[in-house]
């Protein structure tokens, strides 16, 4: 896999955009629904979404999107996301050898060959992990303590654990931090993997949940204006996907403001 013209215009752009060699760098990936109103090939009803769609896969570092790449919904989501990660890792490494590159995401891209993969790398990565019953057993006394001091005193209850667990798919075990939470409406703890260094709280709070921002401008990028008003006018057969992600990548630098023009040859 290589990256297309158009993302090497972006990764060279952001790369660009530096004056000084950063000390580290945190790649956010996601994957969102893109919704067809035409009969577009390769589109496929998406049951968590409840409609006709895409699924693109979105790269961003900061405000600076990196990779906009479209893909069919009968996938899994994080299909290709290790390939271009090692694109971008070894991109910006021949840039800047010496800095830190940290991968973030939901749980949709917690892989084990992923991780395995950055480990040997050296690639941090702090991703999401789907609760089971086996975390939630891991944490059960912790979680009960959680359920008796709200009881007692009918407040809030959240704080953090860091336990060593290793799924079945996993070749080692890996640290994971457990967020407990009990409110009125009960227990709802969340879980996370990392191999990177700090405190419970800061890893999970100060690094993970700062995705948060990144997701807010995927919504802002798929926005939905232009794209929506846009979608039953695309192309059909080889030339739509070009065309979408080409819209795509257009509309996020027209809305988050990075330095990108484009010729649509409308």
């Amino acid at each position: 896999m290589r990256f297309s013209n158009r993302h090497k215009v972006l990764v060279e752009q952001f790369i660009a955009s530096f004056n000084k060699p950063p000390r580290k760098l945190i790649l956010d990936f996601d994957a969102t629904d893109d919704r067809v109103h035409g009969q577009q090939e390769q589109r496929f009803f998406h049951g968590y979404y409840d409609h006709y769609c895409f699924l693109p896969l979105y790269v961003f570092c900061g405000k600076q999107l990196l990779v906009s790449y479209l893909r069919p919904t009968n996938i899994d989501g994080a299909k290709h996301a290790w390939a271009i990660l090692a694109l971008l890792v070894k991109r910006l490494r021949q840039a800047w050898p010496d800095v830190k590159l940290i991968l973030r995401g939901d749980s949709g891209f917690c892989r084990p060959k992923m991780l395995d993969w950055c480990d040997r790398q050296d690639v941090g990565y702090v991703v999401g992990l789907a609760k089971n019953a086996r975390l939630l057993g891991k944490v059960a006394i912790e979680r009960e303590v959680a359920a008796d001091y709200f009881e007692a005193t009918g407040e809030k209850v959240r704080y953090f654990e860091s336990i060593r667990y290793a799924a079945g798919s996993w070749k080692r075990q890996r640290q994971v931090i457990a967020k407990i939470v009990h409110t009125d409406k009960g227990s709802n703890p969340r879980f996370i993997v990392t191999n990177l260094k700090g405190s419970s709280q800061s890893l999970y709070d100060g690094l993970y949940c700062a995705r948060g921002e990144m997701e807010n401008r995927i919504k802002c990028l798929s926005g939905r204006s232009r794209m929506m008003d846009l979608a039953p006018l695309l192309p059909h057969g080889d030339e739509a996907d070009p065309f979408r992600e080409r819209l795509d990548a257009d509309a996020s630098h027209e809305l988050i403001g990075a330095p990108f023009v484009s010729n649509l040859n409308l």
